[in-house]
């Protein structure tokens, strides 16, 4: 816990949720990335036959949707646990306690899980009257668009869950930076120091994750075949890759030691 001078707001270091899942999660994401996902995908574009199994298709979707759907909700854990600890400092080790975190995680983990195991099982159900996805790997709404069934079930249940749940998270994410900013901007220069260093690694990340989830919607919603295919294959890769490698960056950085350690191999000086 960090006290500030006479007159300003005090900031607790909110590092407990960080440490724990953030980390943890971009270490399961990191081994199915490098060790199952990549070198099939490489395989796939190196391949003169550009194939894959049924099966294999739902399993690119889960994965992936399961990716995208863990990194939202931890972010939006991650801006809750920032307001508590720049908005709530006092309070802090009271909310955040080890059962609270406990929960905090299984919901971040369990509910996508759960969403979208229900999503590839209404995929699934559909009759499929085309086998043609022009992607680097398989997406939802382009199996839903092959299917020559009715997908109105599909198409509801993934209206219910982008409004109400993703919406809620985007909600709470921006309701706790407007309390952050509010206070950032009624405190002292060293308060508001100390905020931006507590919160802008969360930010970036935050701008990152967002910038690759568009551009997968961009590729998914609209025709794409007149960009170039390398531009295509690089958008697909940077959602997939980009978010992984950036957190862990940022998040170390930010602590003093790794810096100076960086900083000693840079230059070359201890």
């Amino acid at each position: 816990m960090d006290v500030l001078s006479s007159g300003t707001i005090q900031i607790v270091t909110s590092s407990r949720f960080t440490a724990s899942s953030c980390d943890g999660m971009e270490r399961c994401i990191m081994a199915y990335l490098h060790y199952e996902l990549f070198p099939l995908l490489l395989l796939q574009i190196l391949s003169d036959i550009h194939t894959v199994s049924a099966s294999f298709c739902f399993l690119q979707i889960f994965c992936l949707y399961t990716y995208a759907n863990v990194q939202f909700y931890n972010l939006a854990v991650m801006s809750y646990d920032r307001y508590l600890a720049i908005c709530c400092p006092l309070q802090y080790n009271t909310w955040m306690t080890a059962n609270k975190i406990t929960f905090l995680i299984a919901v971040t983990w369990l509910f996508p899980l759960l969403a979208i195991v229900v999503m590839i099982f209404l995929n699934a159900s559909l009759q499929l009257c085309g086998n043609l996805i022009d992607r680097l790997f398989c997406d939802s709404y382009s199996v839903v668009k092959l299917a020559c069934s009715d997908t109105t079930v599909n198409n509801i249940y993934g209206l219910i869950y982008t409004f109400t749940i993703l919406a809620g998270l985007a909600t709470v994410i921006f309701y706790t930076y407007m309390k952050i900013l509010k206070v950032c901007f009624s405190g002292s220069k060293q308060t508001r120091q100390k905020a931006a260093s507590t919160c802008t690694p969360h930010l970036l990340s935050l701008l990152n994750f967002s910038f690759g989830c568009f551009f997968e919607v961009v590729q998914s919603r609209f025709d794409m075949s007149h960009t170039p295919i390398i531009v295509r294959i690089f958008l697909s890769l940077y959602f997939l890759t980009c978010q992984p490698l950036f957190n862990p960056l940022m998040y170390g950085l930010n602590l003093t030691k790794i810096r100076i350690v960086c900083k000693s191999l840079v230059f070359g000086k201890m």
